[in-house]
């Protein structure tokens, strides 16, 4: 599978052939993260790059969009910036947004449960940008800061390790 934003689509390769399984109106896929219950998690952005969210689909259908808080607030930066998905073992939807410099998770409903900005003994000198985002068994949280040249560990519950 792969998601081609130049088309607003998502994409499967079988047997050699090109399958769109979605396409977005009005909206750029980038990442994809497939889920322990064969859900497909995409992040993408608007059009006019402003907006940005996380949809859950199953199959090609639309199952749950994950954009704001409980005050309306946006959860994730507007811009273009890659946002990196992943699931942890709890259901959590971790997502690793370079643009404004933090982790954000969410629980299964889309509730913000908390934010990572990166530790103070880590970000003196610049600040935390993460990129890229993994889960282990214990539903811990990896992500790389490319701008710190190192690694965050978090707990589930958003604790530096």
């Amino acid at each position: 599978m792969y998601s081609d934003w130049s088309t607003g689509t998502v994409n499967k390769i079988k047997n050699g052939q090109i399958e769109e399984l979605i396409r977005l109106r009005g909206w750029r896929p980038l990442q994809l993260c497939l889920t322990s219950t064969s859900d497909l998690l995409v992040t993408m952005y608007s059009d006019h790059k402003s907006q940005s969210k996380v949809v859950r689909f199953s199959g090609s259908i639309e199952k749950q969009i994950i954009q704001f808080d409980d005050k309306g607030k946006p959860l994730y930066s507007g811009n273009w910036y890659i946002k990196y998905t992943t699931e942890n073992r709890n259901h959590d939807v971790c997502v690793a947004d370079f643009g404004v410099g933090a982790v954000v998770v969410v629980n299964q409903d889309g509730k913000l449960r908390w934010r990572y900005t990166g530790h103070p003994s880590v970000t003196k000198n610049k600040p935390f940008k993460p990129w890229g985002i993994t889960t282990d068994s214990q539903s811990r949280i990896l992500t790389s800061d490319v701008w710190n040249h190192c690694i965050h560990i978090v707990d589930q519950d958003g604790q530096f390790l």
